[in-house]
């Protein structure tokens, strides 16, 4: 019966050692063949190993050699060269060389050691590029904080983005304030594109373009829900702005950020809005929902670009928050001190959201008409809030625009009589229930939890998180102009 080989000394390393020896004592394979009684054949696939050595004829073998069976059965390969084969004939077999499409080949004397060394030297660096591209949820949220820190160092202002957004409203001619259907498609012509509404659109995506042959995809259902310009200009900003295939999770967050920057700052043009807002200040009436209805908008677009300009042009510290029906943060933004609850590594986004903050107080409010607003006074000063609750497909998300209290005389809903108090940085704020309440159920209570589909996830799988590459490609095959 073949001899059992542990995972220290395998088929391939007693081969190679078999090779070795043989070789360094001038034996041909014919010859150690005749010796052993075997064919050179046989011989060939034990050093190459592709099979492993009976006990009984690996006796043979190092007797021929004039060795000893526990030389032959040393976990070391005698020299460089024999670690370098073992180490590449492993990674032939590896998942790096098999999503190459690299098929195993033969690694004869007259490939030269260099070869070898930078092939494995390769291999390494195409594993640590694909690690590195794998990020870890914990990775994630340390790229997602540094890129906040950097808004945060720019009071969430992006002067390049804005210039890149004048030089294409210049580009169609537009005339200013709001951006209507016609314009986003003049923008996608001047950038090349064609626009295309189909119904079999790839479920992981939100449009596809088509470089090669100019055509832009999106989903028919945006004709009848939904603001098809946002889905336009976000699928050409990448394009103005010259992104391409993101090697780390960190560039494509950057790249995301960048990217609904720009859509919004095409769709509320900073030379008309900031005058807008201007006025609007000096009467004492800054509101989100005026800037919404101004440029006809979505509420978290007027939020959002409200948060670009407010600082650098109103002089006013704001932050920014969306938060999931369930109470998580989904997004979040400040300048203003507001004291958001953290993770260890300083991450905002999928941390429960205080009970009592405005942002979980609108969704049980019954008026979804009027814009709620509310005072907080926290352990970090009192904040005002306005805040609306918007429904999507992944269910209904509050969003909620904030100052100081000292900033809030700026503002519509100024004299608003709802009261919170929120110690969130106190555990038992809201993150304990009542005592009583505690006492009464904690052991009686079994919930079963609904974990959330991303928590073991691996982010990001692919230069594009969540996007099946095959359904793409197969999408733009089915598509393309023939």
């Amino acid at each position: 019966m073949a001899m059992d080989v542990d995972t220290h000394t395998d088929a391939l390393t007693i081969g190679r050692r078999i090779r070795q020896l043989r070789t360094a004592r001038g034996m041909t394979l014919d010859e150690l063949a005749t010796a052993v009684d075997r064919a050179p054949s046989q011989l060939s696939m034990i050093e190459n190993g592709k099979r492993e050595p009976k006990l009984t004829l690996l006796q043979a073998i190092a007797r021929a050699l004039g060795a000893s069976l526990d030389a032959l059965l040393e976990s070391e390969p005698l020299d460089e060269r024999s670690s370098l084969e073992i180490a590449l004939e492993r990674s032939m077999k590896g998942q790096t060389f098999q999503a190459l499409g690299i098929e195993p080949f033969r690694i004869g004397k007259a490939v030269p050691t260099e070869a070898l060394q930078t092939m494995l030297a390769l291999q390494g660096e195409i594993e640590r590029l694909r690690d590195e591209r794998a990020a870890t949820p914990e990775e994630a949220r340390r790229a997602n904080v540094e890129l906040r820190h950097l808004m945060r160092r720019q009071d969430n202002y992006f002067e390049e983005l804005e210039t890149h957004a004048r030089r294409i409203l210049d580009a169609v001619d537009h005339p200013g304030g709001p951006l209507t259907q016609r314009t986003a498609s003049d923008i996608a012509a001047h950038l090349g594109f064609t626009l295309h509404y189909v119904p079999d659109l790839p479920q992981t995506t939100r449009s596809v373009a088509d470089l090669k042959n100019g055509r832009l995809y999106l989903s028919s259902t945006l004709t009848t829900r939904g603001d098809p310009r946002t889905s336009v200009l976000q699928a050409l900003s990448s394009r103005i702005l010259g992104h391409s295939e993101p090697t780390s999770y960190a560039q494509f967050l950057r790249q995301r950020v960048e990217t609904n920057y720009l859509t919004g700052a095409l769709l509320i043009p900073e030379e008309h809005a900031v005058p807008f807002l201007q006025e609007a200040k000096a009467r004492r009436a800054v509101s989100i929902e005026d800037l919404r209805d101004a440029y006809s908008v979505s509420y978290e677009t007027a939020a959002h670009r409200f948060t670009n300009l407010a600082t650098r042009h109103l002089g006013i510290p704001v932050h920014f928050l969306k938060v999931h029906e369930s109470g998580t943060i989904t997004k979040a933004y400040e300048n203003d001190d507001v004291n958001f609850p953290t993770d260890r590594l300083g991450a905002i986004e999928g941390q429960l959201c205080c009970r009592r903050w405005t942002s979980r107080v609108v969704f049980d409010v019954d008026d979804k008409f009027n814009p709620y607003y509310q005072y907080t006074d926290t352990g970090n000063g009192t904040y005002w809030c306005t805040a609306r609750v918007e429904a999507s497909s992944e269910g209904a998300h509050s969003v909620s625009v904030g100052v100081r209290f000292d900033d809030t005389k700026w503002f519509i809903g100024r004299d608003s009589p709802n009261r919170g108090i929120s110690r969130h940085s106190v555990e038992v704020c809201c993150r304990r229930p009542p005592a009583q309440l505690e006492a009464a159920w904690r052991d009686q209570a079994w919930p079963n939890v609904r974990t959330p589909r991303t928590l073991l996830a691996t982010l990001p799988t692919g230069s594009f998180p969540g996007v099946d590459s095959t359904d793409v490609y197969e999408f733009l095959e089915a598509h393309a102009p023939r």
